[in-house]
């Protein structure tokens, strides 16, 4: 099975598992298959009002991200290193994201899927944090290529947010969901 293929698939799965888990907790909720450019699934009342969740999902415990994506980074091509110029201003801060660590390994039996819920600007916080004190160690300077942005975060740097569904009622609450749980 191709690389991208594999993704693709675990992606599905995990919009599709967070819809399920949703469900299960009393909201009617969709996905979008990948097709949004900021959110994967919508939550609806019966007023049609609607609260966005993005989902990233793994089958290793690990996200990539681009880093640009939370910090203003320029690239010196003289030192050939990277200078952080502070955290970018995100939009959506308060987007609900939902990484999902898949366990469906047969080889552990007994496993199940994780669940970590945090806002956008808490996971900025936490990649951010990460790529800096990885970066500092090296003097902001990438062993093989000076101009890579990849980073990753990981379940121990986002475990404080595991099964954090009260985010969503909170936030579903302040919106004035009118839900029939």
């Amino acid at each position: 099975m191709p690389k991208d293929f594999k993704k693709m698939q675990t992606g599905q799965i995990g919009e599709y598992l967070a819809c399920a888990e949703l469900g299960r907790r009393g909201y009617v909720c969709t996905p979008f298959a990948g097709n949004m450019p900021e959110f994967d699934l919508l939550i609806s009342d019966k007023n049609l009002k609607t609260l966005p969740i993005q989902v990233k999902t793994s089958s290793t415990g690990k996200w990539t991200t681009d880093i640009r994506k939370w910090i203003e980074i320029d690239i010196d091509d003289t030192q050939k290193i990277q200078i952080d110029n502070g955290d970018k201003d995100i939009d959506n801060p308060n987007l609900i994201y939902i990484c999902i660590f898949l366990r469906n390994n047969a080889k552990i039996p007994n496993t199940t899927d994780r669940f970590f819920i945090l806002t956008k600007s808490q996971l900025q916080t936490i990649c951010a944090n990460g790529y800096r004190k990885g970066m500092a160690a090296r003097n902001w300077k990438r062993s093989k290529n000076y101009k890579s942005t990849h980073s990753m975060y990981t379940v121990d740097e986002i475990k404080e947010f595991e099964d954090n569904w009260d985010l969503i009622e909170q936030s579903l609450n302040s919106l004035g969901f009118n839900l029939t749980k």
